[in-house]
């Protein structure tokens, strides 16, 4: 497993081919993630601990623990922790470096 420090929490890859990526990801408290895009990734949010927040161009929708979303190419989004730490599972298609930042509180590009 392949462990990445984020400046939001953290990422582990638990598996990658050329079909599929399954990580798991840790958004820390007070933080949330680029608001963003893919181009080609599609990815299935399943939340495991604490509420995720994903914000969506015209709603926020929250995931408690076992609730699933589905996050289709071009749809812009963003996770975020509000009141507490949020673990889930993120499982997408393999287009890793498929991200267009709109906004990022960490000023990255």
């Amino acid at each position: 497993m392949q462990h990445i420090d984020k400046p939001w929490g953290y990422e582990e890859i638990i598996e990658t081919n050329p079909n599929y990526t399954v990580k798991k990801l840790l958004m820390k408290t007070g933080n949330q993630c680029s608001y963003q895009y893919h181009e080609k990734k599609k990815e299935t949010i399943l939340a495991l601990e604490g509420e995720l927040h994903i914000v969506l161009k015209d709603r926020v929708a929250v995931l408690k623990p076992g609730e699933t979303m589905t996050i289709e190419p071009f749809v812009e989004h963003r996770m975020r922790a509000e009141n507490e730490d949020a673990l889930y599972l993120e499982c997408s298609t393999s287009e890793l470096d498929d991200v267009v930042r709109l906004e990022d509180d960490y000023n990255r590009s």
